[in-house]
């Protein structure tokens, strides 16, 4: 049976530490439950258990540039006297826990005044005194807690946060006028019910009628503002969308409102009108605020650092701010750190992992001369480049900023629209028709039966149910970690017949590698003696390596310890001589396109672990869910997995490999010119432009704050397997849209039905109206609830 840690609630796989009769998965997470209940903090896990983040200190030194006072200066907030103030971006906090014990900072270092956790917006505010504690030791303080803050070119800039309020101002004017307007409009409705008249009241009718008047004028003209501009762009482009027949409610009510106001026929439907448009835009701002907090199409510039190492040519060291480097700089990059900008290497080896770009694993090696592509990751002993493109200029912001990767949607297709086309003609008939007849039988009743008939028929609830029952979907999703751009995606993948995977990092893991040893069998002497050994390298493949070699731990004093930069490192272990790094370290050699860890002992090669993607658990039963559908896979890497995969997938439709960016743009605008619906699976920059090109493009991340290529959807890594849930739930949405209509049209039948033979009041076609579009509310929240049940956790 699985046991997972006290702290951070993780499966534990290696380590087993017991503290307090608790069990945790490594040192971080025992180290901050021992911080935390030294200093009378317990209550964090009493808020919600398992609820911290597993620390990890991987490139914990490089905050260190933070101390450099142009930097410093840069990213705090505020600094005067003896204190500053620094709002950190922090995209792991979650829950209440995360929150109250960011908001305890003070309790558990004195140099910290206080703390103020921006939820939404993931950031904590942080006032310390920078004399006695540096901007880098706060950081590194966070990070141990499992807070590590994101700090890179774009938090830096620190651009005021555009806060879209012109719909929350627009609901408030109408829920104002709508709740006023009630209130003023009682004296008419006490009347027409009661059949009786007060003269006081009777008396200052004209008064209320005014101002209801003065009321509604700013909802009409301000309030629903967008809906004429939708309404003309789509006529502009010769498109009958759902937001024209609801103007012509509109315009038909307000100036209805108007002439029996002045001409004291009646009180008019003011009222009606500003409830009407106050429940329309609420259902728009419940649609907004649903992914308002995500961020889908992300500037490169929160991938690079805010800063780099300038070297000059007397090997000073000296931290710059990445916007001030120049062509000819010469900068250190070191283990780990992406490399900014396109460079020349000029002292060093280099193992480059450009994964982001290219969507491979597998590291190139890079010696003095070669140029090195920014958006690469140095794994190995530091790097001196020098500067041959500005990061404006660079390969991967011109990848980025590529005109063909770039996606434009006019919003005009969706089924809303489609049925408001047919919905507007039918009513602007049924109304040209009914005013006919009329106006040869009663001249003044046809005006009371063509109003009846437009408030009867504005199609409100029609326009409420999209918004409504795809906002609760997104939601829903979102909790699930499918975290879909906006309702009109909802729709698009429901519509969906092909479906493209990128390999590498989509459906395999990014951080997790199978390892297979070819050589001679160790012993047991050999094998505790590596994994001493391997414990004194901070390489990536190592701390893999030292993972994998299942023996005791038990370590040894290492002496002689040295590494050769880009190659590994050797030492001598109870006395015998061990090497662990490159095939040209041993004196072996490499195959292309293999990344693989050489050990030899006393100069006499013992073999290689070789390290290759693992393929995500349960493929076989996301691809057997998916038999519906036309599988496609797409690789920048050579075939040596098809038949692997082929044994994987056995219902996939086609493969292909060794596939630039843009060949994987064209290869999904050749599917949708064979009329495919198409959603594409990836995670690289690589796969950006077939990302935009598809009809849904999916950003696939084991960290969803992590960067991701602009997309419609992002969702998270381990729930890939469940992807057919998603596909289900959305075309269940479609579903229950398409009901919600139902309703809707048999409200607007029936209540059509009376109004054109003249038994319905304009007044009875205004309270039915909004009642119609509340119970289609109702409807659509329980049943989007209900669905959301078959697929998901009730409470996630």
């Amino acid at each position: 049976m699985s046991e997972n840690c006290f702290h951070c609630g993780q499966e534990i796989e290696k380590e087993r530490i017991s503290l307090d009769n608790k069990i945790f998965c490594c040192n971080g997470c025992k180290s901050v439950y021992e911080i935390l209940n030294i200093n009378d903090l317990g209550n964090f896990y009493e808020l919600n258990k398992r609820s911290g983040i597993r620390p990890n200190d991987d490139n914990i030194s490089q905050f260190d540039y933070l101390d450099t006072q142009e930097i410093f200066d840069k990213v705090t907030d505020f600094s005067e006297g003896n204190t500053s103030l620094v709002t950190f971006k922090i995209p792991v906090i979650h829950c209440s826990s995360c929150i109250w014990l960011l908001e305890s900072l003070h309790t558990l270092n004195p140099n910290i005044n206080y703390s103020q956790v921006n939820f939404t917006r993931k950031n904590v505010q942080i006032s310390f005194n920078h004399n006695e504690l540096k901007l880098s030791e706060l950081a590194k303080f966070l990070s141990n807690l499992g807070y590590k803050p994101v700090i890179n070119l774009e938090t830096a800039e620190k651009k005021e946060e555009f806060l879209d309020k012109t719909l929350v101002i627009k609901l408030a004017i109408a829920g104002f006028a709508f709740g006023n307007g009630m209130f003023f409009s009682y004296p008419e409705y006490a009347g027409e019910v009661m059949g009786t008249t007060d003269f006081w009241m009777d008396k200052y009718k004209p008064l209320f009628r005014f101002l209801m008047f003065l009321l509604a004028t700013p909802v009409v003209f301000y309030s629903a503002s967008d809906y004429f501009k939708s309404a003309w762009f789509g006529l502009k482009n010769k498109i009958v969308n759902i937001d024209v027949p609801i103007v012509l409610g509109i315009l038909m009510l307000y100036g209805r409102s108007i002439y029996e106001t002045l001409t004291n026929y009646g009180a008019g439907y003011f009222d009606t009108l500003c409830g009407l448009l106050f429940f329309m835009l609420l259902g728009k701002l419940f649609q907004k605020r649903t992914y308002s907090a995500l961020s889908y199409d992300r500037d490169y510039k929160s991938f690079y650092p805010i800063a780099v190492t300038k070297v000059d040519f007397n090997g000073k060291q000296d931290n710059i701010l990445l916007s001030d480097l120049k062509i000819g700089d010469r900068i250190m990059v070191r283990n780990q750190e992406i490399i900014p900008v396109d460079a020349v290497l000029i002292n060093g080896e280099g193992n480059i992992d450009n994964s982001f770009i290219t969507g491979e694993s597998a590291s190139i090696p890079k010696k003095a001369g070669d140029k090195i592509f920014a958006g690469g990751k140095q794994i190995g002993s530091a790097l001196e480049l020098e500067v041959i493109k500005t990061v404006n200029q660079s390969y991967l912001t011109q990848l980025w900023n590529k005109e063909a990767f770039k996606k434009y949607e006019t919003g005009l297709d969706n089924l809303t629209n489609e049925i408001s086309k047919y919905f507007t003609f039918i009513i602007l008939a049924i109304t040209l028709i009914a005013g006919i007849y009329w106006g040869r039988i009663d001249f003044e009743k046809m005006f009371q039966v063509v109003a009846a008939i437009l408030i009867i028929a504005c199609p409100c609830a029609l326009a409420l149910s999209a918004p409504f029952t795809f906002g609760h979907v997104m939601r829903i999703l979102g909790r699930n970690k499918f975290y879909v751009k906006d309702t009109l995606t909802i729709e698009k993948i429901s519509k969906i017949d092909t479906l493209v995977f990128d390999k590498t990092g989509t459906i395999t893991h990014n951080k997790k590698s199978n390892i297979n040893f070819e050589g001679n069998d160790f012993s047991d002497f050999d094998l505790k003696n590596i994994k001493s050994l391997l414990k004194n390298s901070n390489h990536p493949l190592s701390k893999a390596l030292y993972n994998f070699v299942e023996v005791e731990d038990e370590y040894f004093p290492v002496e002689n310890f040295r590494e050769i930069p880009g190659k590994g490192y050797e030492a001598n272990v109870r006395g015998t001589n061990y090497k662990i790094g490159s095939a040209k370290l041993i004196g072996q050699r490499s195959k292309s396109l293999e990344t693989a860890v050489y050990i030899s002992r006393n100069e006499e090669f013992l073999g290689k672990f070789i390290f290759k993607n693992e393929y995500r658990d349960d493929l076989k039963t996301l691809f057997k869910s998916l038999y519906g559908y036309q599988i496609h896979i797409l690789s920048g890497d050579n075939s040596s997995e098809e038949i692997k995969l082929k044994t994987m997938i056995p219902n996939v439709t086609e493969m292909a490999f060794n596939q630039s960016p843009e060949d994987k743009l064209n290869y999904i605008k050749n599917l949708q010119d064979h009329q495919h619906k198409v959603a594409m699976f990836g995670d690289g920059l690589n796969d950006a432009g077939a990302l935009k090109q598809s009809n849904v493009g999916i950003a696939v991340a084991d960290d969803t704050n992590s960067f991701t290529p602009s997309s419609d959807v992002i969702m998270a890594g381990v729930k890939l397997v469940d992807f057919e849930k998603y596909l289900k739930f959305c075309k269940d949405a479609m579903m229950i849209v398409k009901i919600t209509f139902a309703i809707s049209f048999m409200y607007n039948i029936i209540g059509l039905g009376f109004a054109v033979t003249g038994h319905m009041s304009p007044l009875f076609a205004a309270i039915l109206m909004p009642i119609s579009s509340i119970s289609v509310v109702a409807f659509t929240s329980v049943a989007t609830w209900w669905r959301s049940t078959k697929y998901f956790k009730i409470n996630s």
